[in-house]
């Protein structure tokens, strides 16, 4: 939580445990909810409000995980005060992603959808892409945060030294869609590059190779770096499966994670104007 004064966010007040409003849409403990006809006004810079960032969360019944997420969300807030920023989810947790996006853009008109997913998949291709086809002109989306060169940074940064271990193994999520997979091998291969150790692969849930499988058949000494966002069921059990070994947490509300996801946000083509800002033409491209 912040614990710091009281701070400015696209002409809102931002204070430890109250409600933010962004919009017309309140984002506090779990739930969004609508308030018809509230403006946003220019934040403390005097630019013109952004294009609204709706953040698109898995979602979590785990405390734990939901404020980590919300936290990166205030990160994100904090580096851009001129957008308004959201939260949703595709799954598990409420607000749900469409339900949210239609009240967003009933006030706003447009935004942009930034999965805060870890690889492409089911979720990204269908659930968030979804909306953009649902309001097309009005919404756009962006892509998953990985495969990244700033993921591996974060992965390796979390492993620390590894002058005793031979090999790291990746543990991931999984999918049943090998879009994502082949977004998990790219990162592991991002992360091999930057530890100079072979890096495998290992799902704990979806199609590919499991966990325990891959940990059972890699010899020498091995560490788990867990590629989840936040902690969780599905962190619980990569530390229980690694049986002892090394095992790093979740990549959590990193700075380099808020960034990240608003170069996503940047690179779909939004620019401001004076009248509150509009899509466009991106000034430059993601590169990372």
């Amino acid at each position: 939580m912040i614990t710091g004064p009281t701070q400015r966010t696209a002409g809102v007040d931002l204070v430890a445990g109250a409600t933010r409003r962004t919009r017309g849409v309140d984002v506090v403990a779990g739930s969004t909810r609508r308030a018809p006809g509230v403006d946003l006004v220019a934040g403390p810079t005097g630019r013109a409000a952004g294009v609204d960032l709706i953040a698109a969360a898995h979602g979590t019944a785990d405390p734990r995980g939901i404020r980590e997420v919300r936290e990166l969300i205030r990160m994100m807030a904090r580096r851009r005060p001129d957008v308004p920023v959201s939260l949703g989810f595709v799954d598990v947790d409420v607000p749900a992603l469409p339900g949210l996006v239609a009240r967003v853009v009933a006030d706003s008109n447009q935004a942009v959808v930034v999965p805060l997913l870890l690889s492409g998949g089911y979720h990204v291709y269908v659930d968030v892409a979804a909306e953009a086809d649902r309001y097309p002109g009005r919404v756009r989306t962006a892509p998953a945060l990985g495969p990244s060169p700033v993921l591996a940074e974060i992965l390796a940064d979390r492993l620390g030294n590894l002058g005793c271990v031979d090999h790291v193994v990746l543990a991931a999520a999984g999918s049943s869609d090998p879009r994502a997979l082949a977004d998990c091998s790219e990162t592991a291969d991002l992360l091999s590059a930057r530890v100079d150790r072979p890096v495998s692969v290992g799902y704990v849930s979806g199609a590919g190779e499991r966990l325990a499988s891959v940990l059972s058949r890699t010899p020498g000494e091995v560490a788990v770096a867990t590629y989840l966002l936040a902690p969780g069921f599905f962190a619980d059990r990569v530390r229980r499966l690694a049986a002892g070994r090394p095992v790093t947490p979740p990549l959590g509300a990193d700075p380099r994670l808020a960034d990240l996801a608003l170069r996503r946000y940047e690179a779909v083509g939004y620019r401001g104007t004076g009248s509150g800002g509009r899509f466009g033409l991106a000034g430059c491209v993601a590169t990372a």
